[in-house]
Parts: structure tokens; C-alpha cells; sequence
């Protein structure tokens, strides 16, 4: 096996990194990561710096990766140790540079170790760990991220003894149903109501909703949604880290990735939402506007989404981040995991320490949720 780190994900072609996705999950795609170093979405200017792992055989045949970054900050990571590095500093320490392995500002769960079928897949995994660790150690680095593992990575990181931080967000599941009509057959009377209430509201207030794929969109659509993308951070604070040419670009690069929801009220665009979906789930990511409307944000974001989910037979709705008002509209809370390597011993256990006892109270929080199920009990 020889190893080595790419500044540059297009360091590998397209075909020898998504020949490691054993899922079709549009964000590890080589398209997606290329895209957002392409058009400087990453690297220095955010703190988020390329140093993606890579793994050959004997053949020189690509068989291990991992998108990973050196980071001088904690933006975009959507898990948050802001705590942790002030704790580092008061303690005269440096907490960044940090490596994180991850999506740039997706907090979306997928796979992070990468391996090739018919390879040594816990072999590789390990190697892949291994490697990292040895990156940080190497450069005197405070620890290393990973972020929204998935159910296998999450379980080999565990087994390498590191620290598991749980999540919570909100996601809907397909039980196979034939339209949203027969989706609201499944609540209870009153959340069924408030729905169609919030939906009539949008109608009431003669709001049009367009749903595209990337490549059904004209320019000035997107330089329209773009706008409506950048006044939610000047709104709610933050950097709108993509850029208009990141989304042309991949719209021409992935298009059928690609799901957006365009409102217009009396001609003219008043919000969007942006999604990304895959074979099988449809990942809610970015909303924008520039006028209030009552029940527009759950129409545009959520029932547009489900109604799209119906009709394509995709089996999973992850709407994005936060938001316990999404189990009114069928999200049931979900579980999503990051893993921890710190080199400080002393912080490391300080860190384990409060990783655990945050999953407790996280387990609390999620049991306490589902309590408030919209669906009918049988």
C-alpha cells in the first residue's frame, strides 16, 4: 500500500475517487468536492485547506480516500466545539489547526472512509484512521473531526477508540405512499389540519412554487436564487461561502442532483430552496427570500420536498439542521454521530468525559421528543 495527501481532489480523476462511493450520496462525489475547490468555496480564504487521503495498491489502483481538511476555524462544521477551543486557549494552548474530515458547510450523514469493493475494507478503514492520526501527530496538530459518519464508519471509529458525540436532527421517512394526501392520512387529525392549513395559506396568498432540476434553470434564475441564498446570512449572520459560479457550475456538473423550489408572487421571484437529492433521499439545504409570507419557509422547504420525495419514490427526507417545529410536518428525530481524536491526553479525557455525558442527555432529549410524534398511535 502507498499513501499520500491531495492538495487537490482533481489530483485523482473522477473516476478512480467515486469508484470508492459505495452509496449515491451527491456529496462525497468527486463533482460535488471539485466543485467547491474549483470555484474557491474551500482553501484558505474560509480555513478550510485540502489535504484529502489517499490510498493505492501494488497496481497503483486507487482503493482508499477520505475528504479531509486542515482547518484554522470551526465554521461550516455544523457539529460545534467552539467551547473546546476557548477551553484550549484558556489554557494556553493552541486548539487550530485542527484536520476535520467531512462536507464543507453539509451537515448531511455519509460515508467518510472510502474504500474500494472487493478491497481489505477494514484494513483500509484503518489505514485510513491511521494515517490521519499520524498526520496530526506529525504536524503538533490539537485533534481530528469526523463528521456525520455513517452507521459503519461511526461503529470502526468507535472500535479505534475514539469519542463519539451524538446528534439530533429531524428526518422523514417514504412509507410508500401514493401522494401527500395519503402521507396526511398517517397524522393525527389536528397536525393534519395545521398542514393543510399552512398549505392553503400559500395558495390564499397567490404564490406560485416552481420545482427544477439543475439543469432546468436559466441563468437569471440562478443569479435570482443566489440572491435570495446570500440575504439569509445577512439576516442571520455567517459567510455565504457559495458563490453564484459554484451553483452554475454544478448544475452543468450534476444536474439531476440538483432539486430547487422557486416561489414567485405576482410575477415576480420572492424565495427558494435548494436541495440535493440521490437515489434515494433528498437532503434539504439553503432557503432564501426577499418578502415574508406566511407558511411560505414550510411550503418552500418542506412540503414542496415531501410532495417531490412522494412522486420520485425516494425513501428519505433530511430537511438540513436543527428545528423541532419539523415534527409537526412528519420529521421524526434521527441520530447523527461525529467521532474525536485529541492528541492532548489530558484534554482528551476531559473531552471523552463530556462526550458521554452529552449522550446521555441527548438520549434524554431524543426519547423526550418522540413523545411529540405527529403520527396516529395505534
Amino acid at each position: 500500500m502507498r499513501s499520500t495527501i491531495l492538495d487537490n481532489i482533481n489530483n485523482v480523476s473522477a473516476a478512480e475517487w467515486d469508484h470508492l462511493v459505495a452509496d449515491d450520496n451527491p456529496f462525497i462525489k468527486h463533482q460535488f468536492l471539485a466543485t467547491l475547490e474549483d470555484y474557491d468555496c474551500v482553501g484558505q480564504r474560509y480555513g478550510w485547506i485540502p489535504q484529502h487521503i489517499a490510498i493505492y495498491d501494488a497496481n497503483n489502483v486507487l482503493v482508499g480516500a477520505a475528504p479531509m481538511y486542515l482547518k484554522d476555524n470551526s465554521y461550516g462544521e455544523l457539529v460545534f466545539d467552539w467551547n473546546w477551543a476557548d477551553a484550549y486557549h484558556r489554557s494556553g494552548l493552541n486548539y487550530y489547526p485542527k484536520l476535520v474530515t467531512a462536507i464543507p458547510y453539509t451537515p448531511a450523514t455519509g460515508p467518510r472512509l472510502l474504500v474500494a469493493k472487493g478491497a481489505d475494507q477494514p484494513g483500509i478503514r484503518q489505514l485510513l484512521i491511521e494515517m490521519a492520526v499520524s498526520i496530526a501527530e506529525k504536524n503538533r496538530l490539537s485533534s481530528i473531526h469526523w463528521l456525520f459518519t455513517n452507521k459503519t464508519d461511526t461503529r470502526v471509529l468507535r472500535e479505534s477508540g475514539l469519542a463519539l458525540r451524538l446528534g439530533c436532527q429531524f428526518h422523514w421517512q417514504n412509507h410508500g405512499y401514493n401522494d401527500f394526501a395519503d402521507f396526511l392520512q398517517t397524522l393525527s387529525a389536528h397536525k393534519r389540519k395545521m398542514i393543510k392549513r399552512e398549505r392553503r395559506r400559500t395558495q390564499e396568498q397567490a404564490i406560485e412554487l416552481e420545482v427544477l432540476h439543475g439543469d432546468e434553470m436559466s441563468e437569471q434564475q440562478w443569479h435570482v436564487f443566489h440572491r435570495f441564498y446570500v440575504s439569509t446570512f445577512e439576516r442571520k449572520s455567517g459567510m455565504p461561502t457559495l458563490s453564484l459560479p459554484f451553483f452554475m457550475a454544478l448544475a452543468e456538473r450534476m444536474p439531476r442532483n440538483m432539486v430547487i423550489v422557486l416561489a414567485r408572487h405576482q410575477h415576480e421571484y420572492v424565495a427558494g430552496a435548494f436541495n440535493m437529492r440521490s437515489n434515494d433521499t433528498l437532503y434539504g439545504r439553503h432557503w432564501g427570500c426577499n418578502a415574508e409570507f406566511h407558511s411560505l419557509h414550510f411550503e418552500a422547504c418542506y412540503y414542496q420536498g415531501l410532495d417531490y420525495c412522494i412522486n420520485h419514490r425516494l425513501q428519505f427526507f433530511e430537511p438540513g439542521a436543527q428545528g423541532e417545529h419539523k415534527i409537526s410536518r412528519g420529521f421524526l428525530p434521527t441520530r447523527t454521530w461525529s467521532a474525536h481524536w485529541i492528541a492532548h491526553p489530558e484534554f482528551k479525557k476531559i473531552i471523552d468525559d463530556f462526550c458521554a455525558h452529552e449522550q446521555e442527555g441527548m438520549e434524554q432529549y431524543i426519547a423526550e421528543l418522540n413523545q411529540h410524534s405527529p403520527y396516529k398511535t395505534i
